[in-house]
Order: C-alpha cells, then sequence, then structure tokens
C-alpha cells in the first residue's frame, strides 16, 4: 500500500505542473529582451531608415529647392568678403530666417547688405531702420532689437565676430540651438549638431526616425544624434528641408509621388498602401 501523501507535498507538485501565470511570462519575455538587447549591444535604429534617406536624395537631386538657392549657405556664398563679415551674415541670416520663408529671408539679406551690412554699421544703425528693412519676416520689431543687441555684444565680448562654439551662440539674443547648429557648420564648417528647425521636426517624425514622436524640435534633435551616423549630420538639415518644402509638406504633403510612400508610416496612412 503506498503512503499516502502530505497536503504540503500535492500543493507544491500541483505549483510544479500548472502554467505560469501572465505576470511570470511577461516578466520572462522582457527579462530576454533586455539579455538580448545587452549581448548584442545594438543601438536603436528605425527600420528602413537607409532605403528612405537613399530615396530623399534622389527627390533631392536637382537641387531646385528654396533652400538650396535662398538659404543661410547661399546667401552667405561671397568668399571676397572679409571671413569675419561673411559670418556675421551667416548669423544674421539664420536670425532672420526663424518662422520665415527663404524668399522673404533672402530679400530681408539683400535689403540689408545693400546697406553695408557689418557688426560696425549695426551698431550705428538706428532701430527702426534695421526693422524697415528687415519688414516682412515673422516678428520683424523683435528680431530687430535681438539683431541690434547681437551687434553690440559681438563688438564688446567677441571681437567682432561671432562665437565658435555652441554655447557661445546660444548667449546672444535670439539665437537657438537650431540656429547655433546650423552656424557652426556653415560658418564654422564644424559640425557640432544636427539643426533641427520645423521641417526635420515634422519630416523625422512621419517617417518614424523618432523612437517615440516628440513635441518640440529640440527633442526631435536628440532622438536623431542618439542614432543618426555622425557623417550624415552636417547633410541632414537642408536635405530635409528641401525635401520638406517640395514633397513632404506640413499641408496636402505629395505622398502619391513620393518614392518613400510604401515604406514611411505616415505615407501608408496617406495613400492606404501597404508596407513593403
Amino acid at each position: 500500500m503506498a503512503p499516502t501523501r502530505s497536503q504540503t507535498e500535492m500543493k507544491k507538485e500541483e505549483q510544479e505542473n500548472s502554467p505560469p501565470d501572465r505576470r511570470q511570462l511577461k516578466r520572462k519575455h522582457v527579462a530576454v529582451e533586455v539579455e538580448s538587447a545587452q549581448l548584442s549591444g545594438d543601438k536603436w535604429h528605425p527600420p528602413n531608415w537607409q532605403e528612405q534617406l537613399k530615396n530623399i536624395r534622389e527627390m533631392r537631386k536637382s537641387k531646385d529647392a528654396p533652400v538650396d538657392m535662398m538659404g543661410c549657405e547661399k546667401i552667405s556664398d561671397d568668399e571676397r568678403i572679409d571671413p569675419r563679415v561673411r559670418r556675421y551674415h551667416v548669423l544674421v541670416s539664420l536670425m532672420l530666417s526663424a518662422q520665415t520663408k527663404d524668399e522673404v529671408t533672402a530679400a530681408a539679406m539683400s535689403r540689408l547688405k545693400a546697406r553695408d551690412l557689418s557688426i560696425e554699421n549695426t551698431i550705428k544703425t538706428d532701430e527702426t531702420e534695421i526693422a524697415s528693412l528687415i519688414h516682412p519676416v515673422g516678428f520683424w520689431k523683435r528680431k530687430a532689437t535681438f539683431i541690434k543687441q547681437t551687434s553690440q555684444l559681438l563688438h564688446d565680448k567677441f571681437n567682432d565676430d561671432i562665437p565658435d562654439s555652441v554655447e557661445g551662440l546660444c548667449s546672444l539674443p535670439g539665437v537657438g540651438p537650431k540656429m547655433a547648429y546650423l552656424a557652426m557648420n556653415v560658418a564654422w564648417n564644424k559640425v557640432a549638431g544636427i539643426g533641427v528647425d520645423t521641417h526635420v521636426h515634422r519630416i523625422s517624425n512621419r517617417l518614424g526616425w523618432v523612437k517615440r514622436p516628440t513635441k518640440q524640435p529640440e527633442g526631435t534633435r536628440k532622438a536623431l544624434e542618439e542614432w543618426l551616423p555622425t557623417e550624415l549630420w552636417g547633410e541632414i538639415n537642408k536635405l530635409l528641408v528641401g525635401f520638406g518644402q517640395q514633397t513632404c509638406q506640413p499641408v496636402r504633403p505629395k505622398c502619391d509621388s513620393c518614392l518613400n510612400q510604401s515604406i514611411c508610416p505616415f505615407g501608408r496612412k496617406q495613400t492606404g498602401k501597404k508596407a513593403t
């Protein structure tokens, strides 16, 4: 006659043979994923990003967007002038460009340059006259004040030149991170980070180039710099700005003619295409 088992032994056997609950399964699943990520050492990358980038380059190969013809690089490409004056032109054009179309910025810069735009001359010029010259750029009155204040600081603290660091540039009135990173790239030929404006911010979210949706351009910059190879940082702003001006527009984007329509989350929703 077999010996009778105690209730404790029966309960232990039942627990060993019963399936694990959902919480246990979830913990095991997470543990496996974390372990796999730690072993591989892989950084997060958006799916299809290289193909998306290749397609955008193809769509931008004609280089005929407003940013190509009237961006800060084009506005300040006169190598005959003093390098310090040229760098100042880059900074002023970036200050004017905030929430302003390239065509309007280029016209305002032409009027300023016709008056021999320099730090010295800006300091001598009345603020109301500066405002009149840059009108109708966005927030023209405030920008006139910023340009006047910044020019005085450049004279007093930076030897009539623009700062050669992101921190120094961001210390100037009316200069934010986007302008600072672009100024470093265009004026100093140093890639210190990615310049993210509304176009780059919008397109990065539409393509899925951020781990999770971002609300502000500065958040997008940080998200992009986490994974995008540094050798692409200098290229990406102008590439995406032109793409945003011509194809991936904020209103009525041309998803039907976009080469990324089947591999872009936003494009698939707009066109009803299935992922490929």
